[in-house]
């Protein structure tokens, strides 16, 4: 479907006006569609139902709970990176049996509350979390259900360097030639028990052929494994499956899927699919207002969005599409930099982009947001988090709350207040007392 659309010239979100949305929540707001995000899971679903897929949704990408509520109800797990995200994916009402736990750096106090939640199986990233968990898992009396990340060394075509992940020289994974041994230590480790194999090899991946020849390499060392009597249950290929952000194709699932299932079929082995962008990228823009048009030696069109609210174009120097969402065909077009209120060089949603050209106080929508908008937003230069709103037709819902300046100090302690006494200012460090 398409969930952002323009009706005589003015954007809708599903069937709610734009401008009723901004003039109810204001900007910068993050928007999303119910509609499309349970489309887009369906499909995906739908691609791997030969095999029955566990869909562990990346809670990494948005972990609104409202999302992952609507998720839940569709029958999602989650792939989770922290317990912070453990404990929302629980929230949200997603079983543990549902849940795998990847990332290169888990500390103790996650990988035991994941182990007494029950989670189906933690992706292990290198030999030191693997001993650690088998430590626990003794120590509780809970043997602590593992699969190894394995590198494959596949270089994948990702519009950025920090979106390659299944190379030799990322942080990420187990080299699969050290991945044998590390099985077979693990299999006499009583605080273990092996469940599975995981490789992730990308982000934003827009080709099938990468994920066919990793999950080729990762198959023979399954049957090497199952040949010296290791068996396992389950295979994880991860994620990172691309969308469209300007006219490019994304990936499409049932493509990818049917070139992937004879392999997956011939394993044997429960499968474990990781969407998250693939799921929520498409299904969320971001609405914010122009603050300024500045002409100098090049035009600046300022907003009241920034970098702290979406990071992927400073960061990734990502393409997110940027329009008016009120379109006025009579008006010229020009090229400018769209660029936020940041005190940063670096702030920028969008570099010489050509666009209806725009007036301070109209509404511009940054499209297909949905994913790595919020998640990877923060409080720089002491601005409050934007809201996000959920739309199902013709009903919008506040999913949370614009953050407010009190927010932004709530959990700080002030030291130098009248009340306390300086330090070395006596005996006693307190509060004065009376008179």
């Amino acid at each position: 479907m398409d969930a952002f659309s323009y009706r005589e010239g003015k954007l809708f979100c599903e069937d709610v006006p734009a401008e009723e949305l901004v003039a109810q929540f204001g900007t910068p707001l993050y928007v999303y569609s119910r509609a499309l995000i349970v489309e887009r899971y369906r499909e995906f679903r739908k691609a791997f139902a030969a095999v029955d897929p566990l869909m562990a949704y990346s809670v990494k990408a948005n972990g609104n709970l409202s999302v992952l509520r609507l998720l839940a109800d569709e029958g999602s797990g989650a792939d989770i990176v922290s317990g912070g995200e453990l404990q929302r994916a629980r929230l949200a009402g997603i079983g543990p049996e549902r849940i795998v736990f990847s990332g290169v750096g888990k500390t103790v106090t996650e990988l035991a509350a994941a182990l007494d939640a029950g989670i189906y199986g933690f992706n292990v990233e290198s030999e030191g979390e693997l001993r650690q968990l088998a430590a626990l898992g003794e120590a509780t009396g809970l043997p602590a259900p593992v699969a190894l990340r394995v590198n494959p060394d596949v270089q994948s075509p990702t519009p950025h360097r920090y979106t390659r992940t299944g190379h030799h020289d990322t942080k990420f994974g187990i080299p699969i030639d050290e991945a044998r041994r590390l099985y077979r230590a693990a299999a006499q480790m009583p605080g273990l028990r092996l469940r599975g194999i995981d490789f992730h090899i990308g982000s934003q991946i827009l080709e099938t052929r990468p994920y066919v020849v990793a999950l080729s390499r990762v198959l023979e060392l399954v049957a090497d494994l199952r040949r010296e009597g290791i068996e396992l249950e389950y295979i994880d290929v991860g994620g990172g499956f691309g969308i469209p952000y300007d006219d490019d194709e994304g990936l499409d699932a049932a493509a990818f899927a049917s070139a992937l299932l004879p392999l997956l079929h011939e394993s044997g082995l429960r499968v474990v699919v990781e969407p998250g962008r693939y799921i929520v990228g498409p299904a969320g823009v971001l609405l914010t207002r122009v603050l300024y048009v500045k002409q100098l030696a090049k035009t600046f069109v300022i907003t009241d969005a920034g970098m702290n609210d979406l990071l992927r174009p400073s960061h990734y120097a990502s393409y997110h599409r940027v329009a008016p969402a009120e379109l006025h065909p009579e008006r010229e077009s020009l090229k400018v930099d769209v660029v936020g209120p940041i005190c940063e060089s670096g702030d920028f949603l969008a570099l010489d982009r050509v666009v209806e050209r725009v007036r301070e106080g109209e509404l511009l929508v940054i499209s297909t947001t949905g994913a790595y908008g919020f998640s990877m937003a923060s409080t720089y230069n002491a601005r409050p988090r934007p809201a996000e709103v959920l739309v199902e037709g013709r009903t919008s819902r506040l999913v949370r709350r614009r953050e407010t300046l009190d927010d932004l100090v709530r959990g700080e302690l002030d030291l130098l207040r009248p009340s306390f006494v300086p330090a070395g200012g006596g005996d006693d460090v307190g509060p004065p007392g009376p008179g």
